[in-house]
């Protein structure tokens, strides 16, 4: 089942990280989290394992360092909100630069495991550990229908592309709301024509 719904989308790259078990990979993933996540922001010696493994980590899957950093700047808004947050805070404010530290090396160790490990693998791993069969396939679900959003907002944007003639970059974010409202309105369509043809078909 989790195979189907996934679907067959696996990295072509080929590396020693990539040939590395899922279960190695998510458990060292989780201790770096775990562990950057309750280490003080003096404890040097872990921060800097940690980052001398990340380095490694990086070189070893052969993984674009511009693809990477597209990847961790996509998902920095977060990091500098979290900081911001931490900043106003009398009890944390002095911290708010080990709280962005901390987030950004959670987050470049989701970003090497997620695409370094392909995602059915990741989902049988979470099967052997248990976790309920209704969370697995909803984030298998999810993952699934996450290409068909980003498919469908390239051709509307393409479409609205190819009909505005106006160069202004000030229409750039007039055009962009647009497409984000109607992709919005075709989502929740095309969810609902989803959630009723598996209904039809047996799906609890």
């Amino acid at each position: 089942m989790i195979t189907n719904l996934v679907g067959h989308h696996h990295s072509h790259a080929e590396s020693p990280v990539h040939r590395l078990a899922a279960e190695l990979k998510l458990g060292v993933a989780l201790v770096v989290i775990l562990g950057t996540v309750l280490m003080p922001a003096t404890a040097t010696n872990w921060f800097g394992a940690v980052g001398g493994l990340l380095v490694l980590t990086i070189i070893l899957s052969r993984l674009p360092v511009l693809f990477l950093l597209k990847r961790l700047a996509v998902l920095s808004p977060f990091v500098l909100g979290v900081a911001l947050v931490n900043a106003f805070q009398p009890a944390t404010g002095a911290a708010w630069w080990s709280v962005a530290l901390k987030s950004a090396v959670c987050l470049v160790t989701v970003i090497l495991v997620s695409n370094t490990t392909p995602f059915g693998k990741i989902l049988r791993v979470l099967q052997r550990l248990r976790v309920p069969g209704l969370l697995i396939t909803t984030i298998a679900l999810m993952h699934r229908y996450l290409f068909v959003l980003a498919d469908e907002s390239e051709r509307m944007r393409r479409a609205r592309a190819s009909r505005t003639f106006v160069p202004a970059r000030r229409f750039h974010w007039h055009t962009l709301a647009t497409v984000l409202g109607q992709l919005f309105v075709r989502a929740s369509e095309r969810a609902e024509r989803i959630y009723d043809a598996m209904c039809a078909r047996g799906w609890k």
